[in-house]
């Protein structure tokens, strides 16, 4: 089974509020965003490599076996409390629920800081000036400090998507093409039934 990608159930709230309250007794702001910074890094290397999304998520793995791999791969590389955080988890069963507890973590981090980070799809690499721009009309439009993370989707015909933590806000051009279509579809059946009716009353 893969990574659950879904709302942040009560028990991901827990986990985060947790991790969260311990990483800025540790170091503040900046301490409590960089433990969200690996975690959504550790997530991102799980979405792009299946055996590593596995690895975090499968029952049928050890959890002592687990647990060591993880120490081997991240040792050094995360922040002890990451580390020890995410070999937690591996120790209740709880690893499948990372990304889970990674939006709440953000949520969290967003209402203590004021800040929101959004990430950025476009169908080609989107220029400094482009993302600037869209930064500061978010950032005028919601009152937060916003940071962007820019991300190419090739499967996109031009547009641009935005991401918030659950939140997506589509303005590709499939969208608009989806729009259209529901539009038109909806147009016809109306028109049918307009004719139908002026049939019948006949």
């Amino acid at each position: 089974m893969p990574l659950i990608e879904a709302q942040p159930d009560a028990l991901a709230k827990v986990y985060a509020k947790s991790l969260f309250e311990i990483a800025q007794s540790q170091g503040g702001q900046q301490n409590a965003e960089s433990i969200l910074g690996e975690l959504e890094d550790i997530i991102e290397i799980a979405r792009n490599d299946r055996s590593f999304n596995e690895l975090l998520a499968s029952r049928l793995i050890d959890a002592k076996k687990r647990d060591a791999s993880l120490v081997r791969m991240f040792e050094g590389k995360v922040s002890t409390l990451t580390l020890n955080f995410i070999r937690q988890l591996n120790r209740k069963g709880r690893l499948a629920n990372l990304s889970q507890i990674a939006v709440a973590m953000d949520t969290l981090v967003q209402e203590q800081f004021g800040r929101i980070e959004v990430d950025v799809f476009t169908a080609s690499p989107i220029s400094a000036s482009e993302l600037e721009n869209v930064r500061k009309r978010l950032s005028d439009s919601l009152g937060k400090d916003v940071i962007m993370h820019p991300y190419t989707d090739s499967s996109m015909l031009g547009g641009i998507k935005l991401r918030m933590g659950d939140q997506l806000i589509d303005g590709s051009i499939q969208a608009e093409l989806r729009k259209m279509r529901d539009v038109l579809l909806n147009k016809g059946s109306a028109e049918v039934r307009g004719r139908s009716g002026d049939i019948l009353g006949n």
